[in-house]
């Protein structure tokens, strides 16, 4: 009995002296094929997601480039409109009824009147030639008196207090008085717009909204205004149409050119695009 628990008193005290020792470490699992396939496509989809996680540089430079791109082109557009609606807005000034020359006379009224003109002139030399011919003895001296009776009222009738009087029909020189009056007012109002720049050129700058500002038959038009000397040329009616014609044209091109420059004042003001949202400068 003794003898056994000296045994298990050995024994115990041997488990308690004993140390462990690192050695070789033990021998891995065996692996299968199928394992390590998987193992290996799981590390590749691994590293593909964190590259595909990590914003391309080159991507970011252009999206902010093309999100700077945006407010200056868009103040840009609008400091380009605004430079043409400052240009051309003396097209506002424009006097249709003065320009279109409604009350200009035809050239029925003034070949009528012309005719009347001959008529009294051919009169007035009659009856001239008959007192003349009395005072040489051709002709009796009661016809060269008569001739001269008639002499002279044909002369009175000429007068334009008493033409008044039997005939509302206006004479041959009021007509052409009228006409020249109408042409001195037109070329003066047309050098009021023009002003010292020239007017209708400038606004040749806006035919992208309106492709009739480019028609050939305004060349000389815009060539004269350019070298600021239009209102001189004016010199006959048709010359006045047509400037007119041009004018309407621009009025129409100025119209939608302001409403591109509110729209795209609008649209920068509705996007934050503080420096694109300009109102048009004031005159001074």
């Amino acid at each position: 009995m003794a003898r056994n628990q000296n045994a298990a008193e050995a024994l115990t005290g041997a488990a308690q002296d004993a140390v462990l020792h690192p050695g070789r470490s033990a021998d891995p699992a065996p692996v299968s094929q199928k394992e390590v396939s998987a193992n290996a496509g799981n590390s590749a989809v691994g590293t593909a997601e964190v590259d595909n996680n990590q914003p391309d540089a080159e991507s970011i430079d252009s999206v902010e480039a093309t999100g700077d791109a945006g407010p200056v082109r868009a103040e840009s557009r609008q400091r380009t409109l605004r430079l043409m609606l400052r240009q051309c807005d003396r097209v506002l000034l424009m006097d249709f009824d003065l320009l279109a020359m409604n009350d200009w006379p035809d050239n029925f009224s003034v070949a009528a009147a012309r005719r009347s003109r001959d008529l009294w002139m051919f009169s007035a030399i009659v009856a001239a030639t008959i007192f003349l011919s009395g005072l040489t003895g051709f002709v009796p001296a009661w016809i060269a008196g008569g001739g001269f009776g008639a002499f002279i009222i044909i002369l009175l009738l000429g007068i334009p207090a008493v033409r008044r009087i039997y005939t509302s029909a206006p004479s041959y020189l009021d007509l052409l008085i009228k006409r020249q009056r109408m042409m001195r007012d037109a070329r003066k109002h047309a050098e009021h717009l023009e002003g010292k720049e020239g007017l209708i050129w400038q606004c040749a700058r806006m035919a992208d909204f309106n492709p009739a500002l480019k028609n050939a038959r305004f060349s000389s038009l815009l060539h004269l205004s350019e070298q600021k000397s239009l209102p001189r040329a004016l010199s006959r009616r048709e010359h006045v149409r047509l400037y007119l014609i041009y004018l309407l044209e621009a009025e129409n091109a100025y119209g939608r050119a302001q409403a591109a420059f509110f729209e795209g004042n609008q649209e920068a003001i509705d996007k934050g695009w503080e420096k694109a949202a300009a109102e048009p400068e004031d005159r001074t």
